[in-house]
């Protein structure tokens, strides 16, 4: 699918401001909201929005249907009236620049369950659309429900620790739990709705503003999620939920041993046997939380690296092909022409920019791996292709302030490089990469907000392999220069990717 040539931003929302420790989907969502649109921006893109597990991951999540917890405005629950001015009285004083997961979670995870119990005594006239939330997400949520309460019944520990027919899911062990964990099961599927209600409060705000949010889908799923223990058929681990593969990378120029994810891998042939009814009932539930879906790991979907459960490493794994052509032909039967962004990062190969291109998928152009003698040319905007998306850098790299500054000492052909290429010698190299990715002919152009502040190292997102710590910079409003908005107002007006008159968004919404 082509997309209109626009511009957009690169942020979470957790790194949102606010007092509970954490960015979530109260009034600073909007906030930010109403800044994109005075800067001319028409794009939001965000990370998988799925409820984290261990190492606080966006991309290793308990569910892949899903909505994270700790997402949950308390502002917006005292709105609804389960919470009171009271109850969020006494809120820690937190770091505004840095997420402390662990007490933020504590603290969330005590508030929500003051909603839930304030919601049984009295939900305040919601019950229909409890209801109904829940009949309308069935087919995950009462999979996602018992498999989080039995989860905490269990100290938090993987499935497989549990009782044998719980593993197994015979239907004597779920009439059993689903009677014994009743309460904890609703509590979850409170939160469950919730998250969306906020969130699709958040979507429509924006797009009422002209604003299309870009959402992040990890392609494979987490060892530990609703999503294998309730559908062990389809993923590569035995009938106890031991994995047998699992996904990874091979050894490269970053690492000599490759990556070993420990994912599980798709038994796709098993997946075929419906039509990919798993992977329609994921996608049609994405589609409902976000505008356009950007696939991470795009090329798993024309061959993957198939790494033995017990090695030491990834450097004994194969590549063994998937039905890319099929899966995404089926997509297609059932859902047309669908809005996706592959992430095409890494080793890709014909066959890789054969399936994305058969499809129409824009590619990504990520500016930081252009420079130097050692890097990749096709990532210099004399190279590019309109059906594209270029970004300064993804969540996994550095900010481009703090890439290139280290370049300076450390790989000096890459700083000279950059500003030959660009002609510039000035002190502001971060704002002329951006300028480059606007001025091109790439139909999508998404800048991380941390490259539009200029901000050093302490801003990086994520360190990859790297367990701890990640996913927890936040911004504050005291950090957006007044005159910020305006100047990309400008910018996206001179390189013409202009936001649209918002009646005209609204009459496309209606025919479509």
């Amino acid at each position: 699918m082509r997309f209109e040539r626009t511009a957009g931003i690169l942020l979470h929302p957790t790194s949102l401001p606010g007092k509970f420790g954490i960015g979530d989907l109260g009034n600073e969502a909007f906030n930010f909201i109403d800044f994109l649109a005075a800067a001319g921006q028409t794009l939001w893109q965000v990370f998988p929005l799925g409820p984290t597990g261990y190492g606080d991951s966006p991309y290793q999540c308990f569910s892949a249907f899903a909505g994270n917890p700790i997402l949950i405005s308390p502002d917006k629950l005292k709105e609804y009236g389960f919470l009171t001015g009271a109850d969020l009285s006494n809120t820690p004083k937190y770091d505004p620049h840095k997420v402390d997961y662990g007490s933020v979670i504590n603290y969330k995870k005590e508030l929500l369950k003051k909603a839930y119990a304030n919601f049984k005594n009295d939900n305040k006239g919601f019950t229909i659309e409890f209801n109904g939330y829940c009949s309308l997400n069935a087919a995950w949520l009462e999979d996602f429900a018992l498999f989080m309460a039995a989860k905490e019944y269990h100290g938090g520990g993987v499935f497989t620790i549990w009782e044998k027919d719980l593993i197994h899911r015979t239907k004597p062990a779920i009439t059993k739990w689903t009677e014994k964990l009743a309460d904890d099961i609703l509590y979850h599927k409170f939160v469950q709705w919730q998250f969306y209600k906020q969130w699709i409060a958040v979507k429509e705000y924006a797009n009422s503003k002209g604003i299309k949010i870009i959402g992040d889908m990890p392609i494979f799923i987490a060892y530990d999620s609703a999503d294998l223990w309730a559908n062990k058929e389809l993923f590569t681990v035995d009938k106890d939920g031991k994995l047998i593969f699992v996904a990874g990378v091979p050894p490269d120029y970053f690492s000599a041993t490759g990556q070993f994810w420990g994912n599980p891998l798709f038994r796709w042939k098993e997946m075929e046997k419906d039509d990919f009814l798993w992977w329609r009932k994921r996608i049609s539930n994405l589609r409902g939380l976000v505008d356009i879906i950007r696939i991470d790991h795009f090329r798993g979907f024309d061959a993957y690296w198939e790494i033995p459960a017990d090695a030491p490493n990834a450097i004994s794994g194969r590549w063994v092909k998937a039905p890319g052509q099929k899966f995404f032909s089926t997509l297609k039967k059932y859902f047309g022409d669908l809005p996706i962004i592959a992430e095409d990062l890494g080793v890709i190969t014909k066959s890789v920019r054969a399936l994305r291109d058969n499809f129409d998928f824009p590619g990504m152009k990520i500016l930081q791996f252009a420079f130097g003698t050692e890097m990749e040319t096709k990532f210099l905007p004399h190279n590019f292709v309109q059906n594209s998306i270029v970004m300064t850098g993804s969540h996994d790299n550095d900010t481009t302030k703090a890439y290139f500054e280290k370049a300076k000492d450390e790989r000096p052909d890459i700083d000279e490089h950059v500003h030959k290429y660009l002609n510039y010698h000035g002190h502001d190299l971060v704002f002329e990469l951006i300028r480059a990715a606007y001025s091109s002919v790439s139909d999508l152009v998404v800048i991380p907000l941390q490259d539009i502040l200029n901000l050093g190292d302490e801003a990086r997102m994520n360190y990859p392999g790297i367990l701890g710590g990640n996913w927890a910079w936040r911004f504050t409003w005291d950090q957006i220069p007044k005159e910020l908005a305006a100047k990309y107002n400008k910018l996206a007006k001179l390189y013409e990717r202009p936001p649209k008159p918002i009646e005209e968004v609204e009459i496309e919404a209606e025919e479509e």
